[in-house]
């Protein structure tokens, strides 16, 4: 049974410290992205040109976990981290959920690609199928690591004051104008991107997350397999219309979901789970 709006945990992570996991991401990622804006030849010169799997990239895309991480540590402990990361392991999904991670998700990127005229999975990198298990593990190491802050510690928090399509719809904003500074950075795939088709994508992905992170009971770890699918090297590029068709599909879970997206008895609010929490 899902830990509903009204429980409470002394030890858990308060409702105030949502203003400091913003703060810290937006530091961490911001600072780092804005030497290589701001000072370009300098940042690179020193530490090397910016690109996707450079030690500073990851730095910032981690930027959520590593403030999630140390809200947790600070009115947790060890013991709070230790609950925290028990979140992994909260692997009871709905089959229906399972098979849209598992096979909605490619189809909407195949049909955009295929409405552009495009191919219908991703040419292989130049290191053939080694180059793309390589490519595959390292965005494992990635975005999915994103959501030990997106779904960890700002979902449940926001989840305690307001529905969830709500809050789904803020972590999707906030999530979308985190990665602004990166549409000016050269040498990232979000430099030939156009941002307002991205920010409107993640709000709809966030969205589209929500029912299944609650549905799990507040798990980690399918929202990293949903993240993880969302970036898997072997997609074909669809954008634009990958967009338009995952809010077309938002639209449609949303109205299924109607009952539990717009009320928040039943959602995941414990960013530190208890001990009869975890026991439900």
């Amino acid at each position: 049974m899902p830990h509903t709006a009204t429980s409470t945990r002394s030890a858990d992570v308060p409702s105030f410290a949502l203003v400091g996991f913003f703060a810290m991401t937006f530091a961490i990622t911001w600072g780092v992205v804005s030497l290589y804006i701001l000072a370009p030849d300098w940042a690179s010169a020193r530490f090397g040109e910016i690109s996707g799997s450079h030690p500073f990239f990851f730095l910032a895309t981690w930027a959520p976990a590593i403030s999630a991480f140390a809200l947790v540590l600070y009115f947790g402990g060890l013991a709070g981290l230790k609950a925290f990361l028990s979140r992994l392991f909260l692997v009871r999904l709905a089959a229906p959920w399972i098979l849209f991670i598992l096979i909605a998700i490619p189809v909407v990127y195949i049909l955009g690609s295929l409405l552009k005229s495009g191919p219908v999975l991703a040419p292989l990198p130049p290191g053939g199928i080694a180059g793309m298990f390589a490519w595959t593990f390292m965005m494992l190491c990635l975005g999915p690591i994103e959501e030990f802050g997106w779904r960890g510690v700002a979902q449940p928090i926001l989840q305690r004051h307001m529905a969830p399509l709500w809050a789904g719809i803020i972590i999707g904003t906030v999530w979308g104008i985190w990665h602004l500074p990166a549409f000016f950075l050269s040498g990232t795939v979000f430099a030939a991107w156009s941002f307002f088709p991205f920010l409107v994508g993640n709000i709809t992905l966030a969205v589209l997350v929500t029912p299944i992170f609650n549905s799990a009971r507040g798990s980690l770890v399918w929202p990293m397999l949903f993240h993880w699918q969302l970036i898997f090297p072997i997609w074909p590029d669809a954008q634009p219309y990958d967009t338009w068709l995952f809010l077309a599909v938002a639209v449609a879970v949303v109205w299924w979901n109607r009952k539990t997206m717009l009320r928040r008895d039943g959602s995941a609010v414990e960013v530190i789970p208890s001990d009869d929490g975890m026991a439900r």
